[in-house]
C-alpha cells in the first residue's frame, strides 16, 4: 500500500442539511480518503443519497436545500463563491442509480463531457479519450464497433458501464456513485463491483448502497448512517464485525432497516 491511500481528498467537518424546515443531515464531519472505496450505508430515507450529493453540488439545484458546515476538496471549500458547480461535478463525477445514456451515440455519450469542458483539442484525442474512459469501464470489447449506435440500444448493466464511462471522461479525482447496482440483474452487479474495485486505483470512490453484502465485498470504509446522522465511520471489516455503537449492530445484523 503507498501512502497516498492514507491521504484525504474529500474533508467535510459539522456539515448540516435542511429541506425547508425538514433537518436532513446532522452534523456529519468525514474524510473520504483518497483511492478509497467508501460506502455509505444505513436504511432508506436516512440522509446518505443527501449527504453524497453535497459533495458534488448536487443539492444546489434544489430551491429550499440549505447545507450548512466546511465542505472541502484537497483542502480547497466546494462551496466557495469562487467554485463553478459545473467544473466541479467535471472533477467529482456522478453515476446514477438508473442507467441514463444520453439519447446520442456510444461516442456521443462518452464524448460529450470532454467536448463541452473544452479538454480535448482535435477528434484524434478525442477518440482517445473516448477510448480510453470506455477500456477503464470495462466495456470497450462490448462496444468498439458499434461506437455509432445508440447508448440506449445497450443492455442495463452495459448502460450502467458507459454512464461510468462518461462520468470519467472527463478525467474526475473521485466518483460518486447513487446505489449503482440496484436497478442491475446479478450478473451485472458483479462486473459494476468488480469495475468498482478497478477504478479505485485512480479515484477516489464514493458509494451509496442498501446492500450490505455490497459494502462489504467492494469498500475498504464504511460510514453508517441513520435518520440524518452519521452513526459510525471506519475500516468496513471493523463496522462489520465489531461496530461501536448498538445501532450499527442492529442495522447490520438485520433487526431494522
Amino acid at each position: 500500500m503507498s501512502d497516498m491511500t492514507d491521504t484525504v481528498k474529500i474533508s467535510t467537518k459539522n456539515v448540516d442539511v435542511f429541506y425547508g424546515d425538514n433537518h436532513a443531515i446532522n452534523d456529519v464531519s468525514v474524510d473520504i480518503l483518497h483511492n478509497t472505496v467508501t460506502a455509505f450505508i444505513g436504511p432508506s430515507g436516512c440522509g446518505k443519497s443527501t449527504f453524497l450529493r453535497c459533495l458534488n453540488r448536487m443539492n444546489d439545484t434544489i430551491d429550499s436545500c440549505k447545507i450548512t458546515g466546511d465542505l472541502l476538496m484537497d483542502g480547497e471549500d466546494i462551496y466557495a463563491k469562487s467554485v463553478d458547480p459545473v467544473q466541479l461535478r467535471a472533477k467529482v463525477g456522478m453515476v446514477f442509480q438508473k442507467p441514463n445514456p444520453f439519447p446520442k451515440s456510444i461516442f456521443d455519450n462518452v464524448a460529450y463531457g470532454p467536448r463541452i469542458h473544452g479538454l480535448v483539442g482535435n477528434k484524434t484525442d478525442l477518440e482517445e479519450v473516448v477510448e480510453k474512459s470506455l477500456r477503464r469501464a470495462a466495456i470497450w470489447k462490448e462496444v468498439k464497433d458499434r461506437l455509432h449506435a445508440p447508448g440506449t440500444s445497450l443492455s442495463g448493466g452495459q448502460q450502467q458501464r458507459l454512464c461510468i464511462a462518461r462520468a470519467i471522461a472527463t478525467a474526475p479525482e473521485v466518483l460518486l456513485m447513487d446505489e449503482p447496482a440496484s436497478a442491475l440483474d446479478p450478473i451485472a452487479t458483479a462486473q459494476i463491483e468488480e469495475l468498482i474495485d478497478e477504478l479505485r486505483h485512480n479515484y477516489s470512490v464514493v458509494i451509496v448502497t442498501h446492500s450490505m453484502q455490497q459494502a462489504a465485498r467492494v469498500s475498504q470504509k464504511t460510514a453508517f448512517f441513520h435518520l440524518g446522522d452519521m452513526v459510525e465511520y471506519g475500516d468496513t471489516s471493523t463496522i462489520f464485525t465489531n461496530p461501536v455503537d448498538q445501532r450499527t449492530q442492529d442495522y447490520i445484523t438485520g433487526r431494522f432497516g
